[in-house]
């Protein structure tokens, strides 16, 4: 977080120098943040909040969108009313950004996507994005598993590994991406079987109401593939209990 704080604080600067600002006015930015689905968003919001009380020649307008689409749009139009100099905002999912996006390049206002992106054809109508590799994170937690499977004797190559699939928020960046992912190693597993897979919205709530559905379900489950912390320590807590 720190070292995120540290980046957004740079590229800020490189904005500021970007525009040529001839006065000594406070740069502005509008901050768009999806809500607080999860420790790890809340932990996120922070980090960005003071990164800008650190910095003095900046201003923050921070605003909620409670996991919604339409309040992140509207907050969007209100920066760009408000003439801020640059946008940040995280996408709640992929699509439905395009026409707000080509509003902002209209007013010229600089986008700035933090952890989640849009869709592919609209990314040409931000500026850039500071986040991660979420296709190699769903790479990363297949490659972990065939090699903790094969150390702990559970995977011949040819019996069926069961997993269940908790999913984070329908059409986000990470699901899609962490999903495909781990497909890709999944691909390469004949024997692995994906045998349920539902969305638990990311937040340890619906992880662990999800989990209990499953486990009620079907008594042959021997992996979990979870898409976030907090699904998954709800999960837990639903095998703990069963």
């Amino acid at each position: 977080m720190k070292k995120f704080s540290k980046v957004l604080i740079l590229f800020a600067i490189v904005i500021l120098f970007s525009t040529c600002r001839p006065d000594e006015n406070k740069i502005v930015v509008g901050f768009s943040q999806i809500g607080s689905e999860s420790e790890w968003r809340n932990a996120n919001t922070i980090s960005v909040q003071n990164a800008f009380n650190e910095e003095p020649g900046m201003t923050l307008i921070y605003s909620d969108a409670q996991q919604k689409q339409e309040n992140q749009i509207k907050a969007i139009r209100s920066f760009i009313a408000r003439k801020v100099d640059v946008i940040l905002f995280t996408a709640l999912v992929e699509t439905g950004y395009g026409p707000v996006l080509k509003e902002a390049r209209a007013a010229k206002i600089p986008v700035i996507m933090i952890d989640r992106d849009v869709a592919r054809e609209d990314r040409a109508l931000r500026l850039t994005i500071m986040g991660s590799d979420f296709v190699k994170e769903g790479e990363k937690a297949g490659i972990w598993l065939a090699g903790y499977l094969a150390k702990n004797g559970k995977d011949d190559g040819k019996k069926t590994v069961n997993i269940v699939e908790l999913q984070g928020t329908t059409g986000s960046a990470p699901t899609i991406d962490r999903k495909t992912g781990f497909a890709t190693i999944l691909a390469t597993h004949p024997n692995w079987k994906i045998t349920r897979s539902q969305t638990g919205n990311f937040t340890r709530a619906e992880g662990k109401a999800v989990m209990e559905a499953f486990l009620k379900a079907d008594k042959t489950i021997q992996v979990l593939y979870s898409h976030n912390d907090d699904m998954s320590l709800g999960a837990i807590q639903a095998i703990k209990e069963a």
